[in-house]
């Protein structure tokens, strides 16, 4: 098959995904409105989950085809989306407008995202997530839940009863058309988008899991990525960064659970090369995010463009690793004693300048 027409099954899958989520979020939040069900569980669920749905299709079915593509697809989906999620999507919101953090971020949701990913990088390092790490960290997830919804009522009560009141949900009938059609392009999406990223790796020469890791992680975290931009754009800095936390959260604890459920006895596969570079890397950049956060509570556009830039790095890195390129470890090098050290330097600044303004406001 022609590369040019991988490359169009792909692009056909993302905005197959892009549609089917849309559709999904809304016809599921309209009938959990018809069936009582409170806003602030909407939100932190099926919200939440809508626009991780084209992560969770694509690695749920990819995982299902079963085989060593399929599982290097579904763990590099995942790997890969939470790196663009805090490189790409937060990096993009910043550069439009700084984001301001809530101490609540810095003190439970990153610190949180940060364990999870360290756990997840610990359970992969077997070369395999097992069926009970998915059980695991699904278990996770539901513990999770009840502390969001109950931090939730406690923090913002006025808010919760402000939703639920001015809640207006569409009639059953328009409600489940929208459920049903958006479930269909999702399914439809997801394996016309794994079809076209197995094909054209093999078209290339490269493996799949660099193309999970690129090209169907970039398209499965449009939703994120827009989601925010329109987010900080409109000045809701906590609907942006909430959405990237929260999705990185969800792509580990469900998406991954589920995926490692549903591999069974044999387990999830996971690539030596991607427990060596790619899960430190994702650990790496949610961790980076506590001295970003830390630095004022803002995520300046500085640091916006920084963490855009690191992604490119990234990129160019996989494409000349996967092409056995002698110029790969030259670039590592040079990434390593030129774009690194200007990395630290601007975190310690920010963090310098933020103890600064701390202590004249204090005298």
């Amino acid at each position: 098959m022609p590369f040019a027409l991988n490359l169009l099954l792909i692009l056909v899958g993302i905005l197959l995904l892009f549609g089917g989520g849309e559709l999904f979020v809304a016809g599921s939040v309209a009938l959990s409105l018809l069936f009582g069900i409170p806003q602030i569980v909407i939100g932190l669920t099926v919200v939440s989950l809508g626009t991780s749905a084209p992560e969770l299709f694509v690695s749920l079915f990819s995982t299902l085809k079963g085989g060593s593509a399929g599982d290097a697809i579904a763990v590099s989906n995942i790997v890969g989306s939470n790196i663009f999620n805090v490189l790409v999507v937060l990096g993009a919101s910043a550069a439009v407008m700084p984001l301001r953090v809530k101490s609540r971020l810095v003190k439970r949701d990153v610190p949180l995202l940060f364990g999870v990913s360290m756990a997840t990088w610990g359970m992969a390092s077997g070369g395999r997530i097992t069926w009970i790490a998915g059980l695991a960290l699904i278990t996770g997830t539901v513990i999770n839940l009840l502390w969001e919804i109950r931090s939730a009522k406690e923090e913002s009560p006025k808010a919760i009863a402000d939703l639920e009141a001015d809640a207006s949900p569409s009639p059953a009938p328009m409600a489940i058309i929208k459920l049903i059609g958006g479930l269909v392009l999702l399914v439809v999406g997801s394996q016309v988008l794994v079809k076209g990223a197995i094909a054209g790796a093999q078209a290339l020469g490269v493996s799949e899991m660099v193309i999970g890791l690129t090209i169907v992680s970039a398209g499965t975290s449009m939703p994120e990525l827009v989601t925010s931009l329109v987010a900080a754009y409109r000045g809701k800095p906590d609907l942006a960064i909430g959405n990237v936390v929260g999705s990185n959260l969800l792509n580990q604890l469900v998406i991954l659970g589920l995926c490692g459920v549903a591999s069974g006895s044999r387990g999830l596969g996971v690539d030596e090369v991607m427990i060596n570079r790619d899960f430190p890397i994702m650990v790496a950049t949610t961790f980076a995010c506590l001295p970003i956060f830390w630095t004022g509570g803002v995520i300046s556009r500085r640091e916006g463009w920084v963490l855009l830039g690191i992604y490119g790095l990234y990129v160019i890195e996989q494409i000349l690793s996967s092409t056995a390129s002698t110029l790969a470890d030259e670039f590592r090098l040079f990434s390593l004693i030129g774009v690194l050290p200007l990395v630290l330097v601007l975190l310690t600044w920010s963090t310098l300048k933020w103890k600064q303004k701390r202590k004249s406001i204090v005298a």
